[in-house]
């Protein structure tokens, strides 16, 4: 293969990981229901990784969905399970949670005081 092919084709691998990896990062997101989050999201970091690895030969191309620096890499091979299951640094932010009062002549829901923001 020449340069150019061999480039080629890691720009087609790094793309189709970077594309994995929103598709699985979405999954997570919306299999809460079936119970299928923490097996996407131990395949959407292990996806990230491979693109984080590869980004060094491609730097043409948009960054990696994460830091791409070595340590933090390292780390994040070590820690694959807290990102899995959003635990310690990997954790969602909380929701932001406001008080909502009742209008002037609004009806009683006992529902409507808490909303997040």
């Amino acid at each position: 293969m020449t340069d150019h092919t061999i480039h080629a084709t890691y720009v087609q691998v790094y793309n189709t990981l970077r594309d994995a990896s929103a598709t699985l990062e979405y999954l997570k997101k919306e299999g809460v229901a079936e119970g299928v989050e923490p097996h996407a999201g131990a395949a959407m970091w292990g996806v990230r990784f491979a693109a984080a690895v590869l980004y060094p030969l491609l730097p043409c191309q948009p960054g990696p969905p994460v830091d791409y620096d070595p340590q933090k890499l390292l780390e994040l091979a070590a820690h694959w399970r807290d990102a899995a299951f959003d635990l310690g640094e990997f954790a969602l932010p909380e929701p932001v949670l406001r008080v909502v009062r009742e209008e002037e002549g609004g009806s009683r829901d006992p529902g409507r005081g808490v909303q997040g923001a």
